[in-house]
């Protein structure tokens, strides 16, 4: 892990914007079924931004996951997902993040924020772990890694599909890889 650069946020990262590194990154979650088993699956289409300040509390995270791009593996169930009965995706195409407190030291911060699904928003927590920065060559710009995980409550957002079915918590885990710009 590079330690050049570290600012009083105690993380070695330039404060400024970094950008998502999409090929690099990924949004999954999880969710009980018949309450038996787990279904798991990934958003294909989002996009983050970090910017870093001298503090934490100058430091923020904003993120936007496409609800369609939902992927479990199952075309069929994909589809039904979607539909007007269960996500609705034509009325609720994102979910939107931004945080509103970072903290923390070393590998180990906590993420606070917003969660926006359709018209409901509600805060939600995710415990982040630093990764550390490094370059994948001498005179290309840093990377920086985070895994963060979190859960939430489908029926605090007004999804009440499936019940019984579907599980009420969804565990959220983002692997997430920014940019350094220039």
């Amino acid at each position: 892990m590079t330690t050049e650069n570290v600012t009083t946020t105690g993380l070695p990262l330039t404060p400024g914007a970094w950008t998502l590194d999409p090929f690099h990154s990924a949004v999954n979650f999880t969710i009980r079924h018949l309450g038996i088993s787990k279904v798991r699956g990934r958003f294909a289409e989002f996009d983050a931004a970090l910017t870093v300040g001298e503090t934490p509390a100058d430091s923020s995270v904003t993120a936007t996951v496409a609800l369609a791009s939902i992927d479990t593996g199952n075309a069929d169930r994909d589809a039904h997902v979607r539909a007007p009965d269960l996500l609705d995706v034509a009325t609720r195409p994102t979910m939107r993040f931004v945080s509103t407190r970072l903290d923390g030291e070393g590998e180990d911060w906590t993420m606070d924020g917003e969660l926006t699904i359709g018209d409901v928003t509600r805060p939600v927590t995710f415990a982040v772990e630093f990764g550390g920065v490094d370059r994948m060559a001498e005179d290309a710009p840093r990377h920086a890694g985070f895994e963060a995980t979190g859960e939430i409550r489908r029926g605090d957002f007004g999804l009440r599909f499936a019940p019984g079915i579907l599980g009420e918590v969804v565990k959220i885990q983002l692997d997430v890889q920014f940019v350094e710009r220039a």
